[in-house]
Order: structure tokens, then sequence, then C-alpha cells
């Protein structure tokens, strides 16, 4: 019969690599409590936090290696989590380096835009947030992070196969207001093209809408991400140069829920929250003027008040807006709404952040 040792165990562990800390599972200190009872192994895999998007992946490839023992019968695996020392000390060993910024650009704050629920209106509060602040004259960009569903081109009518090369980099498509626009559907050939492709290839597009765009001169770089807390959200807050994170949410309670999930991950990540917005808020009765609150009461102040961080603004549900975004003339959407919300978010920027957002609003 074939005696497992501890050594075997943790030697087999350690071919087993956290994708996005690029070490093993072993160096990082994550396998705990390890026991061997008569060909049965249980440990406890530590993650460096509980919702770690990958969990899943790493207790099947920490399972299959040791499972490939000879002589293991049984392979028990308990999630745990570090904590907040351990998490620091394997975060600060081991935090993935950022790319390498392009040299000719000049990008004064990278906002990202995010929710862990989709269908809130990420993308359309992104356009109405830039709109807001390229009216009132700062220079501002959109990095399109939803690789697999993109929809800021369709919003401002861009089309397909627009990017051209330059030797500083990718040019970004111009866009009305002059705000400039990077996303893969800019570079496919139709828009309908799908895009098939796993998560590292999705980061390193992501990646390179940094380092290979010419962006030039910008105030704002606003990063449009997908739903969930994955492999895009990862990817931005640990390889861009953040300053913040705008969260958008809806009334109901299920949106509510998630999008706390992706709150916490901010936390997590100590990626500061500089506001919140509720799309779809309510509805004004064209007739008689009235609100109603299509899908329930608001949870924008109960969000606001886990992320720390201010509502900026409760938009309603708009049939116009709907229509000029399908039409790709979101551009002509002109209310007092887009003006406040940039209002608002520049406010609250120069609150958290006084230095560089004067130098944004002088520069």
């Amino acid at each position: 019969m074939t005696v497992i040792t501890e050594s075997d165990v943790m030697a087999a562990l350690s071919r087993v690599n956290d994708p996005e800390l690029h070490r093993n599972v072993v160096e990082l200190g994550m396998v705990r409590d390890l026991s061997i009872n008569d060909g049965k192994v249980a440990f406890t895999l530590a993650l460096t936090i509980p919702e770690c998007p990958l969990r899943d992946q790493l207790e099947q490839e920490a399972r299959a290696a040791v499972e490939a023992l000879p002589g293991v019968t049984q392979v028990v695996v308990t999630l745990g989590a570090m904590n907040e020392e351990e998490r620091a000390a394997a975060l600060g060993q081991s935090q993935p380096e950022r790319p390498k910024t392009n040299p000719f650009n000049q990008v004064r704050q990278v906002i990202a835009i995010m929710s862990g629920k989709g269908g809130v209106g990420k993308s359309s509060v992104t356009a109405l947030l830039a709109l807001g602040l390229a009216r009132q004259g700062h220079q501002v960009g959109i990095l399109d992070a939803d690789i697999t569903g993109p929809s800021i081109p369709k919003l401002f009518g861009l089309r397909a196969g627009a990017v051209r090369n330059s030797p500083m980099g990718m040019l970004p498509t111009v866009a009305a207001e002059g705000i400039k626009v990077m996303s893969i559907n800019l570079l496919l050939p139709d828009e309908d093209t799908p895009v098939i492709w796993r998560g590292p290839i999705l980061s390193g597009v992501i990646q390179q809408f940094w380092t290979d765009v010419f962006w030039d001169r910008l105030d704002y770089l606003l990063v449009d991400l997908p739903p969930g807390t994955s492999d895009a959200a990862l990817t931005v807050m640990q390889s861009l140069p953040l300053d913040g994170v705008i969260v958008v949410t809806t009334p109901q309670d299920l949106a509510a829920m998630v999008v706390r999930k992706a709150v916490h991950m901010t936390e997590q990540l100590n990626m500061p929250v500089i506001g919140v917005v509720e799309n779809m808020s309510y509805f004004v009765c064209p007739d008689s003027g009235r609100q109603y609150e299509i899908f329930g009461p608001s949870h924008a102040d109960e969000i606001a008040a886990i992320a720390g961080a201010p509502v900026l603004a409760r938009l309603p549900i708009d049939p116009e807006l709907a229509r000029l975004g399908d039409g790709g003339q979101i551009a002509a959407y002109n209310t007092t709404l887009v003006a406040e919300l940039g209002q608002a978010f520049k406010a609250q920027v120069l609150v958290a952040s006084p230095e560089r957002a004067q130098s944004n609003s002088t520069g």
C-alpha cells in the first residue's frame, strides 16, 4: 500500500497556480489544515477573498492535483478565506504588474463604471456622463471594457472597422462632442460578429486598450465594465491606474442585492467608490407629470451607505433616451439631467481627490 505523506500532497499542490497572482497556492499560504488518513486527504484552501470569482477553478485544480497521487482514495477540499493581514501580505508580494502607460498619453483621471448586475444601464450612464463632462469643456474618452457585449459604439452611432493605426498607437474613434471611444466592435468587420474568447484573452485586450491606444490628452477616461465581478473587473481594478468607481444600480431589490456584491468587491480591492447612480428610478407620466416607481422603491441610499459614497443621480425611465440610443444618436439627448450628472460627479471627485481634480478643472 502506497503511503501518502504531507510532502507529497504539498508538492502536488505547488503545481496549482492562482491565475491572478501568478504564484502557486502553497507559496501563497493558501493550503491549511492538511490531514491524511487511510488514503483520504483533506485540507482547506484559504482564498484571498471569499467571493473570489476563480474559486471553483482553484478548487477543481487543487482536487485534481491531489487525486493524481498514487494511493489517494478521496479528496475533501474546504474553501476558506484569508484574514486582512494575510491577504495584504499575499497581494503585496504578488500584485500584478501594471501595464506600461503609452508615453504619448496624458490621462488625468481614470474612472470605472460598474455594477454586479446586467441590464442596469451601465453603458447608457457612461455615455451620459461622458456627454455631461464634454459639454462642460472637458476632454473625455470611453474605454469599452465589455469585450463580449459592447454597447458604446451603437449608442454613438459608430461603425465597425473604424479604428486606424498611427506611430503613437491605435487611434480611438471620435464621437459626438469630441468624445474618444475605443471598443472591440470598432475593430471587428461587422458589429454582429461574436467575440468567443476565454478570460485571459479578454483581460489582455482590455490592457491593450490602455497601453496601445493613443488617447492623447484626456481629463477623464471612463471605463465601461461588463456585468459581474470576475475577469474584466479584476483586470481593470488591478491593472489600470483607476482613481475610483461609479456604481450603477436600479430600484429592484434583486438588482440591489447583486450590486452590493460589486460594492463589497471594491472594498476588498481597496478601490474608492465615487458615487452611486440609480438608473430607471422612476417614470414621469407625460399626461399628468406624476412620478411612478415602476420597479419599486429606491435602494440607492442603502447602496450608497454601504459604499460610503453619495447618490450622484436618480435617472428616470425615458423612452426618448431609449429611442436615441437605439438610433445611435444618444448625443442628441440634451436634458438638464445630463449636465447635473456631470456636475455631481465633478463635485465628488473634487472632494475625493482635490489635487488631481483641481488640476482637471483648471487644465
